[in-house]
C-alpha cells in the first residue's frame, strides 16, 4: 500500500535576518515613492508607475518578506488597479507555456515518485554518485550538462531531472528540510541551466540573441565559434565553481540506506512504472527533436501528464492530484512572467540600457574596461527586463556600442551572454523559478547561490574571460 499523500512542499522563510530584511523592504518602498511624485529621467506618468512597482516586487521577491506567490498577485492586481499595461500584457503568465509546463511537471513529478519508477532510476544513479556528497552534486550538474546537449529546452530539462534528482536525495537519505537535500535540487537546477548558456541551442536567450543578430546586425555567430568562445570559462569552469559553492552553502553528508550488507533486490516494473517509462521515453524523443518537429515542450509535457491523469489509467487519480499539487507555483510563474511583460510593454528595459550605454566610460583603447562595462550593461537590464529580455533589449544598441567602444561588433554581442548568464535574482530565470517550485525549496536557497556565483563570476571567471577571449582574437 502506497504511504499516504503529503502536500507539496512550500515555501520556507527567507534566511534573511529579519531587521534586515524589512530595511530591505522599507528602501524598496522608498526608492518605490520616489518615481510616484517626481517622474525621473523625463519619463511620463504611466512608466513611472511601472518602474515604482517593479521595484517593489523585486524588493519583496529578494526578501521573501511575504510568499513569493503572493508578492505575484499583488504586482498582477496593482498593475490593473493603475492600468499599467492591458490585462492581455499583466496576466500573460497564464498563457505562457512555462505556466504549462509548471503545471504538467508537477503532475509528472508526482507520477515518477508515486509509481516507483523515480526510486528505481535513483538506485542505478546512486550506485555511481553516493560516493560521496560531493561527488553526488558533481554527477547531477554533469547530467544537466549533458542533457544541455541533447534537449534545447531548459524547461524540458528541469522537468526531466527535478523529481529524479529528489529520487536520488531520498535513496542518499537527505530527508526533506536538510541542507544537502536543497543543495541537491540546485545542483539539478542550475546544472540544467547555467551552463547552458555556453550551448547555443540550449537556452531561450541565447537564441534571442541569434535571431536578433541575424534580423538587426545581419550577424550569424555559428555553434562551434560560440561553444569555443564559452563553454570553456561560461560551461565548463563555471560548472565547477558552481559545486563547490553549493557544498560549500548547504553543506551535508550522505545517510544511505544500511542494508547490512546484503544485495539489494530489484522489483519487477508493475504497470505504472512501464506506462510511465514509456510515456517519459516519448517526451524526450520529442523534447530532443523540437526544432524538427517544432512542438512546444510545454505542449509534450502536458500532454504526457493528462495521459498519466486519465480515469482508465490510473496512475494519478484526482485524490492524488488534489493533494499532492503545490498551486501557488503556478500563480508565482504566472506572476514573474507577467513582470517581464509588464517591463516590456513599459519600455524600461529600452530606457535603461540607452541610459547605461550613455554614461559608460567606453572608448577605443581600452579593451578591459569597455569589456567590464558592456558585460555590467547585460547583467542589470537583465535585473529589470528578466534574462530572456536582454538579447532584445540590447542587440538594437550594439552598433552604437560597438562604435564607441572601437571593439568589434560580434565581440559587443557575445559580451551580451555574459551578462545574461549571470544572474542575480531567480524571477530572472524561469527555469529556475520553475526548478525550485518542482523541489519544494525556497527561493532564497537560489538567491544565496546566484548572488555567490555573481560575486566569483566577477572576481574570477569574468577576468579569466578576457584572457581567453583576447587569446582566441575576439578583443
Amino acid at each position: 500500500m502506497p504511504p499516504p499523500v503529503q502536500p507539496a512542499a512550500g515555501f520556507r522563510a527567507a534566511p534573511w535576518p529579519r531587521r534586515l530584511r524589512w530595511i530591505t523592504v522599507a528602501l524598496g518602498v522608498v526608492l518605490a515613492f520616489v518615481p510616484l511624485v517626481h517622474a525621473p529621467f523625463g519619463w511620463d506618468a504611466e512608466t513611472s508607475r511601472s518602474a515604482a512597482l517593479l521595484v517593489l516586487a523585486i524588493a519583496f521577491w529578494a526578501t521573501g518578506a511575504i510568499p513569493e506567490h503572493l508578492t505575484a498577485l499583488w504586482f498582477m492586481l496593482l498593475a490593473m488597479l493603475f492600468g499599467l499595461a492591458p490585462a492581455g500584457v499583466v496576466f500573460s503568465g497564464f498563457t505562457s507555456p512555462a505556466l504549462w509546463l509548471v503545471f504538467s511537471g508537477l503532475v509528472l513529478g508526482l507520477a515518477v515518485d508515486r509509481t516507483g519508477l523515480g526510486g528505481r532510476i535513483a538506485h542505478h544513479m546512486a550506485d555511481r554518485f553516493t560516493q560521496h556528497y560531493i561527488v553526488l552534486l558533481a554527477g547531477l550538474v554533469a547530467v544537466g550538462i549533458v542533457l544541455s546537449f541533447l534537449m534545447p529546452s531548459s524547461l524540458g530539462r528541469v522537468a526531466l531531472l527535478v523529481p529524479i534528482a529528489l529520487s536520488v536525495a531520498d535513496h542518499a537519505g537527505l530527508e526533506s528540510g536538510s541542507r544537502g537535500r536543497t543543495g541537491v535540487a540546485l545542483a539539478a537546477a542550475f546544472g540544467c541551466q547555467i551552463p547552458a548558456f555556453a550551448i547555443l541551442t540550449a537556452n531561450v536567450p541565447n537564441m534571442i540573441l541569434v535571431g536578433s543578430a541575424e534580423t538587426v546586425l545581419h550577424l550569424s555567430p555559428s555553434y562551434g565559434e560560440y561553444l569555443l568562445l564559452h563553454f570553456p570559462v561560461l560551461g565548463a569552469l563555471k560548472a565547477v565553481l558552481m559545486v563547490g559553492l553549493i557544498a560549500w552553502l548547504f553543506p551535508d553528508r550522505l545517510r544511505p540506506a544500511d542494508t547490512n550488507g546484503t544485495p539489494t533486490r530489484t522489483s519487477a516494473w508493475s504497470g505504472h512504472e512501464r506506462l510511465l517509462a514509456a510515456v517519459l521515453a516519448v517526451a524526450l524523443l520529442l523534447w530532443m527533436t523540437d526544432s524538427i518537429n517544432h512542438i512546444s515542450p510545454a505542449w509534450v509535457a502536458l500532454a504526457a501528464a493528462l495521459i498519466l491523469m486519465l480515469p482508465g489509467v490510473g496512475v494519478i487519480d484526482s485524490r492524488l492530484f488534489r493533494q499532492g499539487t503545490n498551486f501557488n507555483s503556478l500563480f508565482f510563474v504566472a506572476g514573474v512572467i507577467g513582470f517581464g511583460a509588464v517591463v516590456t510593454h513599459a519600455g524600461l528595459g529600452a530606457r535603461l540600457a540607452g541610459w547605461l550605454a550613455r554614461i559608460l566610460p567606453l572608448a577605443p583603447g581600452h579593451p578591459a574596461r569597455d569589456f567590464a562595462s558592456l558585460t555590467l550593461v547585460s547583467m542589470v537590464t537583465g535585473v529589470f527586463t528578466t534574462l530572456p529580455g536582454v538579447p532584445a533589449v540590447l542587440t538594437p544598441l550594439a552598433g552604437k556600442m560597438a562604435a564607441a567602444s572601437g571593439l568589434p561588433v560580434k565581440s559587443v554581442l557575445m559580451t551580451e551572454v555574459l551578462g545574461f548568464s549571470t544572474a542575480l535574482f531567480p524571477y530572472q530565470s524561469a527555469p529556475l523559478v520553475v526548478a525550485m517550485q518542482l523541489a519544494g525549496e525556497p527561493l532564497s536557497a537560489a538567491l544565496r547561490l546566484l548572488l555567490a556565483l555573481a560575486l566569483l563570476s566577477l572576481l574570477v571567471l569574468l577576468p579569466l574571460d578576457y584572457l581567453w577571449w583576447h587569446a582566441l582574437g575576439w578583443l
